[in-house]
C-alpha cells in the first residue's frame, strides 16, 4: 500500500467532518470540529530527537506522512491545501519556470501577477468544506491574508489574522465556541524561520520548539468535547555547514548548456538550452558525484516522484533536477540570501522527508 502524504492530511480531516467526496485515509475519525495545525519545519526526526522539549506533541497519538517533493513549503501547502501532489496541482518548487508566461516563479512572494487561480485552477479542500455548509477558518499571519500561495492553493476559508499564540487562540476558540460542523486551519512559521538561520542544532531552534509545543498544548486544552486536533508539518530541516556548499556558478562545466536555474539549495531546476539536457544532467553527474542526485524530467515524471504529472504542467519541471544528499547544498546566486543559510531542506532525505501526522481527540 502506498505511504500517506500530505496531501492526505486536509483530506481526511475534511472527511472526519462529513465533508462529501473525501477520504479519512489518515483514520482521524468522526467528529463535528477539527483542528489541524501546521508547524513549517517540524520533521519527524528531529521531533524525535527532541522528545524532551516538546510533551505535548509526544503527547499525542499517530505517527508519520511523508511530505511532498520537493520538500519545500510552497509545495507541501499545495498538497495540503489541494489534497493533490505537485504533479497535478502544479507548484513544483521553491522557485520553478513558468512556461506560459516565460519567467520563474517565486511562490513565496507571489502577489498579483500571475493570476493565482489561473496557476493553480483546481479546487482546494478549503472551498469544498466551505461548499458543504461546514465553517471553514483560517488562523495565520496577517501578511499572508492576500498572498499568491493562499489565493492559489488555501483559498476558500473564512480568514482570521493571528500573530501570537494567545492571538492564535482567541480565534480558535472563537471558531468552536460556535458549535457545528467546522474545520479550523492553524499555521506556525517560526519553527521554519529559526531553523534556517541558527541551524537544527541550535539552543534557538529548541526554544523555538518549545514554543510550538506550547502552542499544541494550548489547542489541545481549547478542544471541546468531541474534537479533534491534527498535527502536521509541511517538511523537516537538516543542518548544511559552509564546508558543504557548492556554488554551482562557479564551475563552468555545471552551467554548459545551462539556460536557467531555479528551485532551492537541495532541490535544483535546472533548465537547459534546447537539445543540451542530457548533457547537463551527465556534467552535474560527472561534478556532484555522491553528493547529489542528479534526475532528468522523466526521471522525475517515471519514477513518481511528484505523484501523476499532468502533461500540462510538466514544463515547470526542470530539464535537470539535482536533489543533495547528506549535509550538500548547491548555492546559486539566483537566491544568494537563501543560499547563505544553515538549515535547509527539498531534498529526499528521511530528515526532511518524513513529517509527523498526530491526532488527539477530546473524549
Amino acid at each position: 500500500m502506498p505511504r500517506l502524504t500530505l496531501a492526505d492530511v486536509g483530506t481526511s480531516a475534511a472527511a472526519a467532518i462529513g465533508v462529501p467526496g473525501f477520504r479519512d485515509t489518515l483514520l482521524v475519525g468522526p467528529c463535528e470540529q477539527v483542528v489541524v495545525c501546521l508547524i513549517d519545519g517540524l520533521g519527524w526526526n528531529l521531533l524525535a530527537g527532541h522528545r524532551q522539549h516538546a510533551p505535548n506533541l509526544t503527547a499525542l497519538s499517530g505517527g508519520t506522512v511523508d511530505a511532498a517533493f520537493p520538500t519545500t513549503t510552497p509545495v507541501g501547502l499545495g498538497a495540503f491545501g489541494t489534497g493533490l501532489l505537485p504533479g497535478a496541482h502544479g507548484l513544483v518548487g521553491a522557485s520553478f519556470f513558468l512556461p506560459e508566461t516565460g519567467a520563474i516563479l517565486s511562490p513565496l512572494h507571489w502577489g498579483d501577477d500571475p493570476p493565482p487561480v489561473v496557476i493553480q485552477p483546481e479546487p482546494t479542500v478549503f472551498e469544498q468544506v466551505a461548499r458543504s455548509g461546514a465553517r471553514m477558518t483560517t488562523v495565520s499571519p496577517e501578511a499572508y491574508r492576500d498572498s499568491g500561495l493562499t489565493r492559489a492553493v488555501l483559498r476558500g476559508a473564512d480568514y482570521r489574522g493571528a500573530e501570537a499564540i494567545e492571538d492564535r487562540l482567541d480565534q480558535v476558540s472563537s471558531v468552536l465556541s460556535v458549535g457545528g460542523p467546522s474545520f479550523t486551519y492553524v499555521y506556525w512559521f517560526e519553527l521554519d524561520r529559526i531553523g534556517h538561520e541558527f541551524g537544527v542544532d541550535s539552543d534557538q531552534w529548541r526554544d523555538a520548539l518549545g514554543r510550538a509545543d506550547a502552542l499544541v498544548g494550548r489547542l489541545v486544552d481549547a478542544l471541546p468535547v468531541g474534537a479533534t486536533l491534527v498535527v502536521t508539518a509541511d517538511h523537516g530541516m537538516v543542518d548544511c555547514p559552509p564546508g558543504e556548499r557548492i556554488q554551482i556558478e562557479e564551475d563552468a562545466a555545471l552551467m554548459l548548456g545551462v539556460e536557467r536555474v531555479a528551485g532551492e539549495p537541495r532541490a535544483r531546476h535546472v533548465y537547459c538550452v534546447e537539445g543540451a539536457a542530457p548533457d547537463v544532467a551527465a556534467a552535474w553527474r560527472e561534478v556532484l558525484g555522491e553528493r547529489a542526485q542528479v534526475l532528468t524530467r522523466a526521471d522525475i515524471v517515471d519514477g513518481g516522484l511528484m505523484g501523476h504529472v499532468d502533461p500540462s504542467l510538466v514544463e515547470r519541471i526542470g530539464d535537470v533536477m539535482a536533489v543533495s544528499r547528506g549535509a550538500a547544498m548547491l548555492a546559486s546566486k539566483v537566491d544568494t540570501t537563501v543560499s547563505r543559510l544553515l538549515g535547509q531542506h527539498g531534498a529526499l532525505t528521511a530528515d526532511e522527508v518524513l513529517i509527523p501526522a498526530l491526532v488527539h481527540r477530546r473524549a
